[in-house]
């Protein structure tokens, strides 16, 4: 969609931050059902959105051929079988997480409400409730942990489980992520302390988890930034765990 609004000279990615967001799209729909005054067209902003009218119709001004808002068509078609298809998966994954056995009484201990709540998905967040189902299935609530985010702790959880007595100690646990140094000593003098290389889902979600908590304003930012990131997210892990 993003070219052919590029072909028809429509600035639109350049006033709304995402053109499939709740005003970039209901632009989109009206041009492919014929209309293309840029005054109505920003009219149909959404009433949070940062830019006025006016900056949002200067960018509509564009080259409205008929074979680009064809191709705008058929874009928007596609784009539309692909969200079923997403909104599919996403019950089939709700309908697997509902049959886990619950590990607490969300009406003897609900769920705390979020650090940093946010008013509609992130990324590829589901649409259901995805935080409700992962403390009802660990018992624990993973997210209150800076950094670790609802789809960070679906992959841990479905990569390492909840048993952690398959590692004996956390030092075992992390050496298994390829998360500790691997020191390479000759004559006393260490040569070489990078991570060993290995393909790990988990490991890579420890080190996103890292990178975000880093940037943030939390006290675990301000601890992660003399340490190794990654392996300190592990021992957590493996605390909460037990």
């Amino acid at each position: 969609m993003q070219k052919a609004l590029t072909q028809m000279n429509v600035q639109l990615h350049k006033v709304v931050s995402d053109i499939t967001g709740t005003t970039g799209m209901a632009i989109i729909r009206a041009i492919v059902a014929g209309e293309t005054d840029p005054q109505i067209l920003a009219a149909k902003r959404h009433h949070r959105t940062k830019r006025s009218e006016t900056e949002i119709a200067a960018a509509l001004n564009g080259d409205y051929r008929n074979e680009h808002i064809f191709v705008l068509q058929q874009e928007l078609q596609l784009y539309d079988v692909y969200q079923a298809q997403i909104a599919a998966c996403d019950r089939q994954i709700q309908e697997c997480l509902a049959q886990f056995s619950d590990k607490v009484n969300l009406d003897e201990s609900p769920l705390p409400q979020p650090k940093h709540p946010r008013n509609k998905p992130q990324g590829n967040e589901p649409a259901f409730d995805l935080r409700t189902h992962l403390y009802r299935i660990s018992g624990v609530d993973f997210t209150a942990i800076d950094g670790l985010g609802i789809l960070t702790v679906q992959t841990l959880i479905s990569e390492l489980g909840l048993d952690p007595t398959r590692f004996p100690t956390v030092k075992n646990f992390t050496s298994w992520l390829g998360l500790c140094p691997c020191n390479r000593i000759t004559g006393g003098k260490v040569k070489s302390s990078q991570t060993r290389l290995v393909v790990n889902s988990a490991a890579n979600a420890f080190r996103m988890a890292a990178q975000t908590a880093g940037k943030s304003n939390s006290a675990e930012s301000c601890f992660l930034s003399s340490l190794t990131f990654s392996p300190w997210y592990a021992q957590r892990y493996h605390c909460y765990c037990s």
